[in-house]
């Protein structure tokens, strides 16, 4: 494995505080970093750097940390555009919502969503995502959600069983059947592909002790659990996915002060969604509320082709900074390291010694520009494990 030195830094995101100026970001200025192979093996001041094999000049450019997309849902067909103009028109819809995607995909072949997948991934990298997770949850039935997973887990390390999207059309008149569907002959199916098991708990799909069952019998299989939690409304959500150990409670827009204080006693995430209430004009989650209550929080783009049609990190990112009140150094944290709590994940999200060399350079001298310049395609180059990618 040949080593390699990139040099002239403007400011580099290490995402660890022993290092540089000692914040959260371990911001160090006029910085290089040495990749060994696929790993970072040294960081620190431009002048200080040791000789390796090759020598990359960043010209003045911000590095920072790969975005970790802790929530997407990829593995789908056909769009939802007509939906999204009625409800950016205040026009009444009447068609299916997640239903209209779940006939979408089950009428598609595996060729046809693997190209689907792979399109929105690539979309993804070319912007800094490095690592996404990924879930299931259009087919809704034994053989579409195991195939979506099989697809899914081809290309991706972090992918979620979400059988419990919604009731599946097929079952309307009998969810218990349902529920019994989704832990019974549909996770074990589904388990040898996954690494997660998710539930929309929320009024109209999964109740509080539906979401439990679910999600105690994916973790009898091995999943680790992520609750989609108070999106829409008020509910136990959170408070679920708190006594389950979850890694991640996902939205976090309706909350008690119960919640937040779950939450900030906990390993639990919240996972912010920005994109979300954008494409829904809904309320915005309280990110400073958050925050301040000392809750770890990572920052995701929930692409979909319902609610948040995005795969833009930058994107969420200036959201979070103008709609969610957040920093942009709390933003570009939680998009990267927070991401990478959100999956527990220790080897992505930073730029020290022994991560994954995964990394993206700016068009700007500062990472701040992420939310200074909104909309602007300010990601230049990007790298995993230690090569160029994009």
């Amino acid at each position: 494995m040949s080593s390699t030195v990139i040099t002239n830094i403007a400011s580099l995101v290490t995402n660890d505080p022993s290092f540089g100026d000692g914040s959260p970001l371990g911001l160090i200025r006029d910085a290089a970093l040495v990749v060994d192979g696929d790993r970072v093996s040294w960081i620190g001041e431009s002048s200080k750097a040791p000789a390796t094999d090759n020598r990359v000049d960043a010209d003045g450019r911000a590095v920072i940390p790969g975005f970790v997309d802790s929530h997407s849902h990829l593995v789908f067909a056909g769009d939802r555009t007509e939906e999204f103009n009625a409800r950016m028109s205040g026009r009444g819809y009447t068609a299916g919502g997640i239903r209209t995607t779940v006939a979408a995909t089950r009428a598609a072949t595996d060729a046809e969503l693997e190209t689907n997948l792979v399109r929105h991934l690539t979309e993804a990298l070319r912007q800094g995502t490095t690592t996404l997770e990924t879930k299931s949850g259009y087919g809704l039935t034994v053989h579409d959600e195991e195939r979506a997973l099989r697809i899914a887990s081809a290309h991706t390390d972090e992918v979620t069983y979400l059988g419990a999207h919604i009731v599946s059309p097929d079952y309307a008149d009998d969810p218990a059947a349902y529920v019994a569907l989704v832990t019974g002959e549909m996770l074990d199916a589904c388990a040898p592909h996954a690494r997660w098991i998710d539930v929309f708990c929320e009024k109209g799909a999964f109740d509080g002790d539906q979401a439990r069952a679910i999600l105690t019998a994916g973790r009898e299989k091995g999943l680790h659990p992520r609750v989609h939690a108070n999106q829409l409304s008020y509910g136990p959500g959170v408070q679920l996915a708190v006594e389950l150990g979850a890694a991640s409670a996902d939205h976090c827009t309706h909350l008690t002060d119960a919640d937040v204080d779950a939450l900030a006693n906990s390993d639990t995430v919240a996972t912010l969604l920005p994109g979300a209430e954008f494409s829904t004009r809904a309320e915005w989650p309280d990110a400073r509320r958050l925050l301040d209550a000392g809750v770890t929080v990572a920052l995701s783009t929930d692409c979909n082709p319902g609610s948040s049609y995005t795969s833009s990190v930058p994107f969420c990112i200036a959201l979070a900074v103008r709609d969610m009140r957040m920093t942009p150094d709390e933003a570009l944290w939680s998009a990267t390291a927070g991401g990478a709590r959100a999956l527990r994940r220790t080897d992505v999200g930073r730029l020290s010694p022994g991560a994954y060399a995964d990394l993206a350079f700016l068009d700007a001298p500062s990472h701040v520009h992420l939310a200074y310049r909104p909309g602007v395609p300010l990601v230049d180059e990007v790298w995993g494990r230690g090569r160029r990618a994009a």
